[in-house]
């Protein structure tokens, strides 16, 4: 079977949709999408959906080619749209209809525009129609006629909720039996209660903070129930680890979570959420190092275990657990140790939260503000000292002048 499905995407598509029509692919149907807006986002038309944009230069210009086509078939629609003001509806489905010849059946995913350009392809293709009724579209529809005269034409009606199906009826005359109530799915093997250990890193997408080295261990692990959550991105250096991509050529990315770039309580969620924090900090090609990454200081504040390298200035303050640098099989362990022992995790939080308020407390701010007072006041001093010194002089520049 072959499916055109008459979508928008505004942002991506919506999760639902993405998830009922990727079932539909699973179970052999063939996918053509007509989207009515398009925007990427979160989700995306999979690379075997046969993807068919419109251009509104383009629509416009070929209006003269669909009408000598179909001249009657033309002129009799485009009457309709006119009468019901939906011209812009009539031009789009004027453009996918001469994609339409391989399709079975007509999917418009809204009873809202989506709905009318899908019944204008109806009456240009005499293809079948089945629409999906949510909900926005019963309460500020568009085009409340089209919509009932869009829906009378629909071979099969759906919606989501028995409430719908009442709401169809009173508020729109539409009979209760032509009205089919199908909930949307959610896949409940993927989404069920599962305690996942999360290990959470934060920092720019730069080769020095490790992220290869941490996919790699959580390769090495092979342990499902482990998950690494990556927050971050391009920062204010250019990126030189296409992270997303390294996840995928390692085969973890299923087991990898990307956050973004995050700040104050999204970021501190995750700190506090987490099981363990990861930075297997190295120097990278070019010979740059870290300072002491402000992120561990973070995670150590938070009280978590962290696992890092001896790398610069981070083993005289963090005393476990450190690994060399690309030990790919040290981080292994370290993750497996902390895994298997939450008593070990608490005590190693407890110690790190200790460590955090001795070495990196505000006590540090404070000092640079001292250190600030002093050179200012140092230079007021000698500013106060020159303009008394000033005048001395010019009254003796006076006196050997005269």
């Amino acid at each position: 079977m072959r499916v055109g499905v008459i979508a928008s995407m505004k942002r991506g598509m919506d999760h639902w949709l993405f998830r009922e029509l990727s079932f539909f692919s699973r179970t052999g149907i063939e996918i053509s999408f007509f989207p009515t807006k398009f925007r990427y986002g979160l989700y995306n038309p999979r690379p075997e959906w046969k993807l068919h944009r419109w251009n509104a230069v383009v629509v416009t210009l070929l209006q003269p080619y669909f009408f000598l086509l179909a001249p009657i078939k033309y002129l009799r629609v485009l009457m309709e749209a006119i009468r019901y003001r939906a011209l812009p509806d009539f031009a789009i489905a004027c453009y996918f209809s001469r994609n339409l010849s391989g399709i079975d059946v007509i999917y418009a995913t809204f009873g809202d525009r989506k709905l009318f350009v899908a019944y204008f392809c109806k009456r240009l293709s005499l293809k079948p129609l089945v629409v999906t009724i949510h909900a926005g579209e019963l309460y500020l529809n568009p085009n409340a006629k089209l919509f009932v005269r869009a829906l009378a034409a629909c071979d099969a009606i759906i919606t989501v909720t028995e409430y719908n199906r009442d709401y169809l009826s009173s508020k729109f005359g539409i009979d209760p039996e032509r009205v089919k109530v199908v909930r949307c799915s959610v896949d409940t093997v993927d989404y069920c209660p599962q305690r996942k250990f999360a290990i959470l890193i934060v920092g720019s997408f730069v080769e020095r903070k490790g992220h290869e080295v941490l996919f790699h261990a959580l390769k090495l692990l092979r342990q499902d129930n482990i998950e690494v959550w990556v927050v971050g991105g391009d920062g204010a250096e250019p990126s030189t680890a296409d992270v997303p991509a390294i996840a995928k050529r390692l085969g973890v990315e299923n087991q990898v979570a990307f956050f973004g770039k995050l700040s104050g309580n999204a970021l501190k969620a995750l700190y506090r959420t987490c099981d363990v924090f990861c930075l297997p900090c190295r120097t990278d090609r070019a010979g740059v190092a870290e300072g002491f990454p402000v992120v561990l200081m973070e995670a150590m504040a938070f009280g978590k275990p962290v696992i890092t390298t001896r790398h610069v200035e981070i083993p005289r303050i963090v005393k476990e657990i450190v690994v060399d640098e690309n030990d790919i099989d040290g981080v292994a362990n370290a993750i497996r140790e902390l895994y298997s022992s939450p008593s070990l995790r608490a005590q190693q939080g407890q110690n790190n939260r200790k460590t955090a308020e001795q070495v990196f407390s505000q006590n540090n701010a404070a000092k640079m503000a001292m250190v600030l007072f002093h050179v200012a006041g140092h230079q007021d001093a000698q500013a106060s000292n020159h303009s008394e010194v000033a005048p001395e002089r010019e009254r003796g520049h006076e006196t050997l002048t005269a």
